[in-house]
This record gives C-alpha cells, sequence and structure tokens, in this order.
C-alpha cells in the first residue's frame, strides 16, 4: 500500500507542476465504444476535449465469434454503426469530438484475420489523420491494434492499460494476451491503473505511469433529483445493490450465503449479463434490473442500504481496478467487497471480506449500524481523487517521454 500511495502522490505532483502538452493536438483514441459505459478513458478524455480536438474509434474483436443471442445483439449494433453516418449517434456528442465505427473483421485469430483488420484500419484512420492540422498522439485500451504501430502517421503511441483482457472471462485470452505483448514493445509509452498491472507490464520489460481510477465527488454525493426507478417499484427493502457486468467473476457463494441470511430485503444486480454463473438464477431475494442509465445511478444508491463488490478471488479480479470502488465509497454509503489488491488500498474506507461467511456478516452488521465514523472520516481522501486531477496527469504523460 506505501507504492500505491506514493505513485498516487506523485500523481498528483505532476497534475499540478507539469505543463500539458499545446492546445490544439489532436488525439486519436481506441477504445470500447464512446458512451456505451462510462469507462475510466471516457472519464479522462472528456476532460480534454476542450483543448484537444479527439477523433474515438470504436473497435470490435476483443470476443471471438459465437452462435449466442450476444453475439447476434452485438452484430446488429456494429451493423447499425457501420451503415450510418460516423458521427451521428442516439445522444449528441461533445464539441470537439468526432466517433469513428470503421469496418472490421470480428476477429483477430489467424494470420488472416489480423492482416485483413490491419489493412482496412490504416485504410479508414488514415484518412481521418488526413483531416488532422497535425499530427494527433494515439492513446489505446484496446492490444488488438498492435499491427497499427508504425503503419499510421502519428505523433507517438500512448497504451494505457486498464486492464487484464487476457483473464476476462468470455474474451479471447490468447490472441489477447500474444498482441498485448507486441504493442508493449513498440508503444512510446504506456500507463497502467493498479500496481498489478502496473508489474505486469514491468515483467514484459516496460516502466508504466501509475494512474488509479479518479471519481466524480459531486455527482455521487449529491443529492439526486426526483429521479423514477421503475426497476425498484415493489421491491422488499432494504435494498443490498450492486451495478457494474454481471459475469463469472463474481461469486455466486457469496451472494447465496447472504440470501440464506436475510430475513427480509433484495439483493440487486444491476448491469449487463455477460453469461454469469447459472448458480445465480436459484438464489433467493436476487433482482437482475438489467443495465440503468448511468445517471440514474446516484438515485440507485439512495435507495441503497449497502453496495456490495461481490467478486471472486480469481486471477482476472486480481487486475481489476474496478470504477465503481471510489463511486460507492462516494455515495456516502456502507461498503462490502472483496479483499483484493485494488480494494485494499481503501481498507478503513469499507469492510473487506474473504469467505462467504464474512460477506454475510459485514452486510447484515452494516445493515444496523451503517458507516462507522472511521471510515467515514477516512473517505475524506477522495477529494484528491478527482477526475480532474487524474486528467492533468494523464495528459502530462501522453507527451511524456
Amino acid at each position: 500500500m506505501e507504492a500505491h500511495v506514493a505513485m498516487g502522490e506523485s500523481a498528483r505532483e505532476v497534475s499540478r507542476a507539469a505543463p500539458p502538452i499545446p492546445d490544439g493536438v489532436p488525439l486519436l483514441v481506441f477504445a470500447d465504444d464512446w458512451g456505451r459505459h462510462p469507462s475510466s478513458c471516457q472519464h479522462l478524455v472528456g476532460r480534454l476535449l476542450g483543448r484537444h480536438s479527439t477523433t474515438w474509434v470504436n473497435t470490435i474483436g476483443t470476443r471471438k465469434p459465437r452462435f449466442d443471442l450476444d453475439t447476434l445483439r452485438r452484430g446488429v449494433e456494429k451493423l447499425s454503426h457501420w451503415f450510418r453516418r460516423s458521427n451521428s449517434a442516439k445522444t449528441p456528442l461533445p464539441a470537439n469530438l468526432r466517433v469513428l465505427n470503421p469496418r472490421m473483421f470480428p476477429s483477430f485469430d489467424s494470420r488472416f484475420a489480423r492482416w485483413l483488420n490491419r489493412k482496412l484500419l490504416t485504410s479508414s484512420i488514415s484518412a481521418a489523420i488526413a483531416e488532422f492540422d497535425s499530427a494527433p498522439i494515439v492513446v489505446t485500451t484496446i492490444p488488438l491494434v498492435a499491427d497499427l504501430v508504425g503503419a499510421l502517421p502519428v505523433r507517438r503511441w500512448v497504451y494505457y492499460c486498464v486492464d487484464d483482457f487476457s483473464l476476462w472471462p468470455g474474451l479471447d485470452g490468447g490472441t489477447l494476451r500474444q498482441m498485448e505483448t507486441e504493442l508493449v514493445r513498440r508503444v512510446d509509452v504506456t500507463i497502467a491503473v493498479s500496481e498489478t498491472l502496473q508489474n505486469r507490464l514491468a515483467s514484459m520489460g516496460r516502466s508504466a505511469h501509475l494512474l488509479t481510477h479518479g471519481v466524480d465527488m459531486d455527482f455521487w454525493s449529491a443529492s439526486p433529483a426526483d429521479t423514477k426507478l421503475p426497476a425498484l417499484d415493489g421491491l422488499e427493502r432494504p435494498l443490498i445493490v450492486f451495478w457494474g457486468v454481471v459475469d463469472r467473476r463474481m461469486d455466486s457463494a457469496f451472494l447465496s450465503t447472504l440470501s440464506a441470511r436475510m430475513q427480509r430485503g433484495t439483493i440487486i444486480l444491476t448491469g449487463p449479463q455477460a453469461d454469469p454463473d447459472p448458480a445465480l438464477s436459484s438464489v433467493a431475494r436476487i433482482v437482475r434490473t438489467g443495465p440503468l442509465p448511468f445517471e440514474s445511478l446516484p438515485a440507485l444508491a439512495t435507495e441503497a442500504a449497502v453496495l456490495i463488490m461481490p467478486y471472486a478471488d480469481l486471477p482476472v479480479t486480481r487486475a481489476i481496478q474496478p470504477l465503481k470502488l471510489k463511486e460507492y465509497l462516494a455515495t456516502g454509503k456502507p461498503v462490502v467487497g472483496r479483499d483484493l489488491p485494488a480494494t485494499r488500498p481503501w481498507h478503513d474506507c469499507l469492510d473487506l471480506v474473504d469467505t462467504p461467511d464474512e460477506f454475510a456478516s459485514a452486510v447484515e452488521r452494516r445493515l444496523v449500524d451503517g458507516v462507522p465514523d472511521s471510515q467515514r472520516l477516512a473517505r475524506r481522501r477522495l477529494v484528491d481523487e478527482g477526475w480532474d486531477a487524474k486528467a492533468q496527469a494523464f495528459e502530462h504523460w501522453l507527451c511524456d517521454a
């Protein structure tokens, strides 16, 4: 934890003292679909749009194509993007931002697929770059662009490492691992969101800046307006709430043990369903609402008695840096989560547990006692974790060798 704190202080010093890159240097970003969910990259880049014209490239290919409903839905979504104007969107885009949806082959798991995607992407992205006033800085959170390094006329490449995608359930782990290894060797700058990922990049021979996730305190701590949440209608209180992707990283034993000990109340899992453990379907008191608009989550937190992070202890969860951790803490609500590398530096702000029984006991305790004064006091350091300061450090490292 001492190393984490030291690196956090370093990032804050950079944000206060370092000269930012000059106004007008364009950014080219390869990442998850803009607006699909509020990723850390979207938080950071969104705060740089006033100074840097940005082209955001939505990509595909992290999952192996499968004949299932989720793949079909994603395919239809991508086809709709490809056959409409690049900057068209369901909601207006921020000023200084355009979004590209280049046509791609939905896999990188063969030499032919990589060759084809390199050809398709180089053609469409080069045309976009030709419209810039100067060569852009490229930021990527996606290892799948490794073949583009050196093929595009850009100023420099930055790998913003937000996760170990090779470990994620349902993703093409082998291809992602291979292409990330190649990408790390070729980029100019690496930035990692956790010490675990920083150490992983070091094992590949690259030192990385550490930039942990931020939080929008005003958004999460303000009293929400009258936001109607029909998904909560008729649910028995108290509400035990999780928001995020519901997938195999969730420990179903934690939830089944808690459910068995609850005399009343509801466990709410809000977010997209990505092949979760089938055992969850047989756990009483669980309600899965599906995704809710991001803007409604503070209202959901207001309705919650306890916020939970029931992650399993797996290689993939030891590498994650969940955005929801600081969001949960900023709401002022009791928080119970799994003891993992990402949660440990904040151990004094929430209850961390290792077993299903510990999890259920901690939730029961917080239902009665609320947030203890010691945790409330410890959470004051969230004021140093704002996205504005994180974006300043990020902006500096984009150009600092």
